[in-house]
């Protein structure tokens, strides 16, 4: 069992987004993101502060527009339209979840295509179906990122994704196709669930249950990529993979914490400069 360090890849990828950083600079172009996050909930001020942070270690400049938990539908859509027309504005994020009376899928409808560095304006969502995008979802293609740290090559490999959402398991189950494995995906309906998944060569949990998958779930040599992030009855932070019980039986497997985590928010910087790449046509 190999443990894969989803901070040393994570760091690996924020290395060669602040060196190509460096190059665009010498070109007079530094790449922007804007993030907004509305109200006061912790886990996303959190997430937000990461956010910053990562900018300034590749070089990125970043504004944050902190908007109050009140602000209406109409503010928070005017905000996104005049960062859609500011040209060292490259990428737009609006932190979710939203305030209840607030109506996230009008904000993600609004950012333009070519900076929603989050991927999930329905344009950017097609493109990712038809294999022909700009921007890739940041938590599934951190996954790839992590896979191919492995060195296993997904050709022809039977994966299994547990978890349909339109954030993970969907665009995860689709890069997982685009790289030729045969893909199931499985969810909270699926019959015969642990048969399911103790076929898979790569084995991709995503659905907010602490410690579900456990190892009678897992196929003997299996590479499983754990993107949960809940905490167990003594409040300590796990994942959907029971750790602990499954981990002999993996070649690779990521940890909770230290595995998916650290490489999301790495993706949003590559995306990030991809957007300033497409921006101002720099084509390298």
């Amino acid at each position: 069992m190999n443990i894969i360090d989803g901070k040393a890849v994570s760091k690996a990828v924020r290395e060669r987004v602040a060196e190509e950083t460096e190059r665009l600079k010498k070109k007079g172009v530094t790449p922007g993101l804007a993030v907004i996050i509305v109200g006061e909930d912790p886990a996303s001020q959190v997430y937000v502060r990461n956010k910053e942070k990562a900018c300034e270690e590749v070089g990125f400049y970043s504004e944050k527009f902190a908007l109050p938990e009140n602000t209406t539908q109409e503010e928070l859509n005017s905000l996104v339209q005049k960062l859609n027309q500011r040209d060292d504005i490259n990428g737009i994020l609006c932190q979710l979840p939203l305030p209840a009376h607030l109506d996230d899928k009008e904000v993600i409808n609004l950012i333009s295509p070519i900076k929603d560095v989050d991927a999930f304006h329905p344009e950017n969502v097609g493109a990712i179906m038809i294999g022909d995008y700009h921007f890739l979802p940041c938590t599934p293609a951190g996954v790839m990122e992590l896979i191919h740290s492995t060195g296993v090559d997904v050709c022809g490999k039977k994966a299994v994704v547990i978890g349909r959402s339109n954030i993970v398991g969907k665009p995860m189950a689709m890069l997982l196709l685009h790289e030729n494995a045969t893909v199931e995906i499985t969810h909270s309906r699926t019959r015969n669930l642990s048969e399911i998944t103790a076929g898979a060569d790569i084995l991709v949990a995503a659905i907010g249950k602490a410690k579900f998958v456990t190892a009678d779930m897992v196929k003997e040599g299996a590479v499983v990529i754990d993107v949960g992030m809940n905490r167990d009855e003594n409040g300590k932070l796990c994942g959907d993979v029971d750790f602990e019980n499954v981990k002999d039986k993996c070649s690779y497997i990521t940890p909770v914490p230290g595995g998916v985590g650290p490489m999301t928010i790495s993706m949003l910087m590559q995306n990030t400069l991809t957007a300033a790449k497409l921006q101002n046509g720099i084509k390298d």
